[in-house]
């Protein structure tokens, strides 16, 4: 399971996003980006994003 703190992007935002794939991660952090925080995700932010993925412990 792949898991991305919301935190660890820079908001004040205790929000995880957990998934099987990088790429679900992503797609799921960029709606809760646009949906909770107005901001959308650029294909530079997200692979700035990318590198916040962790494998869950």
């Amino acid at each position: 399971m792949k898991t991305l703190h919301c935190r660890d992007a820079g908001f004040d935002c205790e929000a995880v996003v957990r998934a099987d794939t990088d790429e679900e991660v992503l797609a799921q952090a960029a709606q809760h980006a646009q949906q909770v925080h107005g901001v959308t995700v650029t294909p530079e932010l997200a692979a700035g994003i990318k590198s916040l993925i962790h494998d869950e412990a």
